[in-house]
């Protein structure tokens, strides 16, 4: 069963400079995390996963994206809305991690509550966002994941394993270190 501990983001951050993030949550307390600050980080042992629900749509540019064509890869979901300054502050952090990550982890947006594509495109263009968004208008793709995330808490970002499975999630704005390690984490385990 999932157990939680609470730390600070700070300290989780200076552990992670000898291990990743889930091990150093880990390493403090022989359990896997909870951590809250910027925003609230649950990390899921390899055994707690569930599977990440079927996800397809039409990004920002037009073009059809599906998570069944990402296996094999680690996935960073990132719910954002235009009109939420919480996904202002964190889009160069999310931004800095992809580009860090490169080609072997694919992030996507998912785009929910603009009624009109063109505050969402301006957003891409605005924060140099390179990776796909999905769009969103009327929630329906974010309802899939009832019970990972909550349809009012935007931004949140997901981070799903290689085989499909919600290793780390974050609740809030997320930062680029706190990110890079879930991504190592779930890579690693």
């Amino acid at each position: 069963m999932f157990r939680r501990t609470t730390l600070l983001v700070a300290g989780l951050l200076l552990i992670a400079g000898c291990s990743s993030g889930q091990q150093a949550a880990q390493n403090r307390e022989g359990q896997a995390g909870f951590v809250s600050g910027t925003g609230n980080v649950s990390l899921f042992a390899r055994a707690d996963r569930k599977p990440a629900p079927a996800l397809t749509g039409t990004t920002l540019d037009g073009k059809p994206w599906s998570l069944a064509d990402q296996t094999g890869k680690v996935v960073v979901l990132n719910v954002w809305g235009s009109w939420c300054p919480p996904c202002r502050k964190e889009a160069p952090d999310l931004v800095a991690a992809a580009k860090e990550l490169g080609p072997t982890v694919q992030f996507i947006g998912l785009n929910t509550r603009d009624l009109d594509p063109a505050p969402a495109r301006k957003f891409v263009q605005e924060f140099g966002v390179q990776y796909p968004s999905i769009y969103d208008p009327n929630g329906k793709a974010l309802l899939r994941f009832r019970g990972q995330i909550s349809p009012k808490a935007i931004p949140t970002t997901l981070v799903i394993d290689k085989s499909g499975k919600v290793a780390a999630r974050v609740v809030g704005e997320v930062s680029k270190d706190t990110l890079l390690g879930m991504v190592h984490d779930a890579a690693a385990g």
